[in-house]
């Protein structure tokens, strides 16, 4: 956290401005970031009034419906990032949010304290936040200036809005085209340096995922420079046809290959960019899917590449003509949808976990609803997946419903669907409810514990009589799903204090099994494994694996966010790791999992002041002292580990000894820590920079 002290000043510079720009109407030409000065101008020509008051919201709820039904791909593709970023800053005083490109707030998940305070500005679905609707602010901005833009507490153009800090990055598809943005928005109070790159690294895999999904029918190839590089978030994706068309680029392909969206369709075909035969390639990976491969472009630089292909695209090849549907192999069945998750591959050895499992196994296919239970984090909706996908409807659809996550009144909308005309603002052809979506596989009704009464009602007539009845409809459509449920509250105990229908509890409990918190688990060893082996959203490069000190400091943490947290805290290592780094240690887990486990901190932030964003990035004058504590020796047992060299080195290190190293290579990290002996992001660390 930003230093008291350095963020009273900030905020003196901050208010000195406005005063300024107050009374002479002049807008700085210094002084605050420039995304924000340019923002300030643009309001001034608005005609906006830094005093005004908060405007209420100049939409309705079907306003919000018709823009949701317009970016259905976004948010869908942006729910589950949204979650994911939310669990890395729970409890900061936050929430995360999704606007379209009119900066209309389409979705929100935060804190609940906060979530009352942001609304009273009218931080929430269904309002705009555009410049002209609500001055300089980190959504507007980042739509404007098509860039990353973070807006701290009073450069806030609106007195109003001078309680945030937002952090937001827009989100384009692979053409271009600006989608939204997405923004991460806390208390003025509690500015974390690190939040514009959450933000950005979440914009990153929405990106990502919706490029997977537009080009499912393509061969996806992933490629980086550096082997490790492939399967993260660095990597760039191409999309290529059977023929060997190279028909899309992710903004990522695009940038290490020097191109922009509009020179995508210069590129041709496969062999036009890379030297090898296409045919080659994807025989190789029908061969060994994980493979990876080197290649040559044609530029004379050389790439690592993996490829993907769906069982669409093999279909596709298929149809294709006998010269390029010679070189496709059967497709493997264990890289089926029915094969990725399913009962079978989440056997780790846990007994509490077999048991459940198990259980599972006997009721699947039997129309008998599945009740998960567990802590939130725990797993509960890859057991659903594995459920789907290890019974007879694996190749059904498998809808998800986050009943938490619905504003309540959407909530109905979204399950039931509706009718053209059913409300003002409505679609004028309808929209298909989720419950519907489920038709012929498994709806899956995550968080059901939340679900308002009202719509629990009509939930369990759905059940009861297996039909659904849209929004404004006449008459019902029937609906052949599997039921799973689940929820992180004791439903009976719902049932008593009057919250949860008794009579639809009974409906959903059919099987009801309990997912044992990962603190109680027995196989760690083997989830960290398959973690680290890509079920996270930053795969380990090849042969990365968790020291056996850094192992029994997971064992000893308690894990109150179980498997999604855990999966957090190996994210964070992996992108500590230096390059060529193939272990992790103690050092590069986070400062909570240290102290919580008893292990003292590589290192002491307690003194840590970080300058004012318009300092230099590699400021050697910004190291403040950092005292020792009493607890930072390591057990004598670890003294002679060679992993712990970096570490000992690190704490060995005076600030005299840093500050000479990089004036000595003039502000450049990486040769000063190779001269030093220590990782990178230790000099970062003790700066107390972010990284």
């Amino acid at each position: 956290m930003v230093d008291n002290t350095v963020r009273a000043a900030q905020a003196a510079v901050v208010e000195s401005l406005r005063r300024q720009f107050s009374s002479s109407g002049q807008v700085p030409d210094a002084g605050l970031p420039i995304p924000v000065l340019r923002s300030w101008a643009r309001c001034q020509r608005l005609g906006l009034d830094m005093g005004e008051r908060v405007r209420p919201p100049s939409t309705t709820r079907g306003d919000l419906m018709v823009a949701r039904e317009r970016s259905a791909a976004l948010l869908a593709h942006a729910s589950g990032v949204m979650e994911h970023l939310h669990e890395q800053i729970r409890s900061s005083g936050s929430m995360v949010l999704l606007a379209d490109a009119s900066g209309m707030i389409l979705h929100g998940i935060g804190d609940p304290a906060f979530v009352d305070r942001a609304s009273r500005v009218v931080l929430q679905a269904g309002a705009n936040w555009s410049e002209c609707e609500r001055g300089t602010n980190a959504i507007g901005a980042s739509l404007i200036e098509r860039a990353p833009v973070e807006v701290l507490g009073a450069e806030h153009y609106l007195d109003c809005n001078g309680v945030l800090t937002c952090s937001a990055a827009p989100i384009f598809d692979w053409r271009g085209e600006l989608l939204g943005a997405l923004d991460i928005s806390g208390d003025h109070r509690s500015h974390q340096p690190h939040t514009l790159g959450l933000a950005r690294m979440g914009v990153r895999l929405v990106e990502r995922r919706l490029f997977e999904s537009e080009h499912a029918r393509h061969a996806l190839l992933s490629f980086h420079p550096r082997p490790e590089g492939v399967g993260c978030l660095q990597e760039g994706l191409l999309a290529i046809d059977p023929d060997g068309e190279i028909v899309a680029a992710d903004r990522q392909a695009r940038a290490l290959l020097g191109v922009d969206e509009r020179r995508v369709a210069g590129l041709g075909n496969f062999s036009n960019l890379f030297r090898g035969g296409f045919g080659t390639l994807i025989g190789r990976a029908a061969r060994d899917p994980a493979a990876l491969v080197e290649l040559e472009l044609r530029s004379g630089a050389r790439v690592h590449v993996r490829v993907r292909v769906s069982p669409a695209w093999q279909a596709g090849a298929q149809a294709a003509p006998a010269s390029a549907a010679r070189v496709v192999a059967t497709p493997d069945p264990s890289r089926s949808a029915r094969g990725r998750v399913t009962l079978e591959a989440l056997s780790t050895g846990d007994p509490a976990l077999q048991f459940a499992l198990d259980r599972c196994a006997r009721i699947v296919g039997r129309n008998i609803p599945i009740l998960i239970q567990g802590e939130s984090g725990s797993g509960k909706e890859l057991l659903a997946r594995a459920c789907h996908n290890s019974g007879p409807r694996a190749d059904g659809p498998f809808v998800a419903v986050n009943c938490a996550a619905i504003p309540e009144n959407l909530i109905e909308s979204e399950l039931f669907g509706y009718v053209g005309g059913a409300f003002t603002g409505a679609r004028k052809e309808g929209a298909v409810g989720r419950i519907q979506q489920a038709h012929g596989g498994t709806l899956f009704l995550d968080e059901i514990g939340d679900m308002p009464l009202a719509m629990q009602a009509r939930l369990l007539r759905v059940l009861q009589e297996r039909c659904v009845q849209p929004v404004g409809a006449g008459s019902a459509v029937p609906v052949d799903i599997a039921l799973l449920c689940a929820t992180h509250r004791q439903l009976g105990e719902q049932v008593k204090a009057g919250r949860f229908r008794e009579d639809l509890y009974y409906r959903v409990n059919g099987l009801s099994v309990q997912l044992p918190p990962l603190r109680a688990r027995s196989d760690l060893q083997r989830i960290v494994r398959r973690l680290l082996d890509g079920s996270s959203h930053h795969p380990a490069p090849t042969g990365v694996e968790a020291a056996p000190e850094t192992m029994a400091i997971l064992a000893a943490y308690p894990w109150p966010g179980n498997i999604r947290q855990l999966q957090n805290v190996l994210e964070v290592a992996l992108a500590l790791l230096d390059e060529g780094e193939t272990r992790i240690l103690p050092l590069h887990l986070p400062e909570e999992v240290l102290q919580a486990a008893g292990e003292a901190s590589p290192y002491s932030t307690a003194s840590h002041s970080v300058p004012p964003r318009s300092g230099s990035l590699h400021s050697v004058s910004s190291l403040s002292p950092l005292p020792l504590s009493e607890r930072e020796a390591r057990p004598a047992r670890l003294a002679d580990d060679p992993d712990l060299l970096p570490l000992r080195r690190a704490r060995a290190l005076d600030d005299d000894a840093i500050r000479a190293a990089i004036a000595r290579f003039d502000g450049n990290l990486s040769a000063a820590a190779r001269h030093l002996g220590v990782a990178r992001n230790t000099l970062y660390r003790r700066m107390g920079r972010p990284f």
